[in-house]
């Protein structure tokens, strides 16, 4: 991380009422004194001063408020100044201009705000992590549990296991640096324990599987039946537009088909899939290819089937737990084959009058939100977590003291490390740039 002080747009590039042009580090005050006639030699940290803002040659550019804040109490932990201009291109592209004439000042690159804040300890991996999923929130459960992660809870939790095996390796460490004395059984005894309930809470929060991704990214909700069992019309009545084709030719779809969804707060992706039959056509059959792997890959399953010629086929190598059977064409049967289907504990819809689709969503909803409830508040979002918690386990298992004290230690250290590339307590630069580089210039 260089000394230079840096400057970005916070807001979105485009016209609006107000835009947020964001400075950091040690020279940040600068930019007052430079662009403005306010005193920073009396200026007050977080108090909003009204200002026209003139670039070096006296022209003026904008009205704004300025706000100080004074390191390290701010985002970055540097002393961070904000512009809050109006919004035109205009004005926006001025203001920018003038800050790039200051010596010193260059145009921040893509999350670098935020790098500097862990840089300067003001947040975590992990935390960070949090709030770029925040940005990206586009449902209120996604808002929520990224807003968790944000607040530290992820960071709690791995800081808590990785301070626990510290004081592990501490007592090893002690005993390889003064051999001649004996560790007491006692104290053996407790390090076990420890590293034993290490291993137990980390595999139980494992047990989440996938779910935290799947709140990231989406709940991916597979359509699977036979050709003209009404799967594009299924997405069509959800959608309520035309998303897909709809034709009584078989094998009309062929390729899997996303739409994305916000069912009660969570992020839902329903997949259109080629019908599953036997054929010969092989642009079809690996339509089908992909639908079942898709499937496979999938959080739920929407078994469908017309109910006016086909009876629920359960669908193999899959797990049943994922799986809603749903009966379509409906408006085709009697009422009693309809009630008959109903005491099955089917789902009927037709998806042609679009009855039925609220009690669909409302099963789909049920089925997430009882895996999200039945794991922990603490969700892996993240694919890397999940590697370093298995790797962490590992080393873990490794662990005994039927072996050269310095390999049990090592055991414990490296167990350590893996918890500590989560939330950055080691030298991680490789993982960073990564990270943050996936946020937006200026945050």
């Amino acid at each position: 991380m260089d000394n230079q002080t840096i400057y970005a747009l916070s807001t979105v590039q485009g016209r609006s009422g107000v835009a947020v042009i964001r400075i950091s580090g040690s020279n940040a005050l600068e930019a007052i004194n430079l662009l403005t006639d306010i005193d920073t030699k009396h200026i007050k940290p977080r108090y909003a001063y009204f200002a026209t803002l003139k670039n070096q040659s006296g022209q003026s550019l904008d009205q704004a408020l300025i706000l100080y804040f004074k390191a390290p109490h701010s985002f970055t932990g540097e002393d961070i100044v904000e512009m809050q201009t109006h919004g035109s291109r205009a004005v926006i592209n001025s203001v920018l201009s003038a800050l790039s004439a200051i010596k010193g000042f260059r145009y921040a690159l893509a999350g670098e705000f935020s790098k500097r804040a862990f840089y300067n300890h003001k947040m975590d991996l992990t935390q960070a992590e949090g709030l770029a999923d925040l940005i990206d929130a586009e449902t209120s459960e996604q808002q929520k549990f990224a807003m968790r992660q944000m607040e530290g809870n992820l960071k709690n939790l791995y800081d808590g296991w990785r301070e626990q095996l510290l004081h592990v390796l501490a007592h090893l460490e002690a005993y390889i640096d003064f051999p001649d004395e004996e560790l007491p059984k006692d104290v053996i005894q407790n390090l076990e324990n420890t590293v034993f309930k290490i291993i137990r809470e980390i595999k139980q929060h494992l047990q989440g599987d996938t779910i935290g991704e799947s709140l990231r990214d989406g709940f991916r909700v597979v359509i699977l039946g036979a050709p003209n069992s009404g799967k594009s019309s299924l997405i069509n009545a959800l959608t309520s537009r035309e998303a897909v084709i709809v034709s009584d030719i078989a094998g009309t779809t062929r390729d899997a088909i996303d739409i994305h969804m916000d069912i009660n707060g969570y992020p839902v992706i329903f997949t259109d899939t080629a019908g599953l039959r036997e054929t010969s056509e092989e642009i079809e059959q690996q339509g089908i290819k992909i639908a079942l792997q898709k499937a496979a890959d999938g959080d739920l399953i929407i078994n469908l089937f017309d109910c006016s010629k086909d009876t629920c086929q359960p669908l193999e190598n899959v797990d049943n737990s994922k799986v809603i059977n749903v009966a379509n064409k409906i408006d085709k049967i009697s009422s009693s084959a309809l009630k008959s289907l109903r005491a099955q504990n089917i789902i009927t819809i037709s998806a042609k009058n679009k009855s039925g689709i609220d009690e669909l969503l409302q099963a789909v909803v049920a089925k997430i939100s009882s895996r999200v409830t039945a794991s922990s508040g603490l969700l892996i979002t993240r694919h890397r977590y999940r590697e370093a918690l298995k790797n962490t386990i590992d080393n873990l298992l490794q662990f005994n003291f039927n072996k050269e004290i310095e390999l049990s230690a090592e055991d414990i250290r490296l167990a350590a490390r893996e918890l500590g590339k989560i939330t950055g307590y080691i030298e991680v630069d490789e993982i960073l740039d990564k990270i943050f580089g996936s946020f937006c210039i200026g945050k």
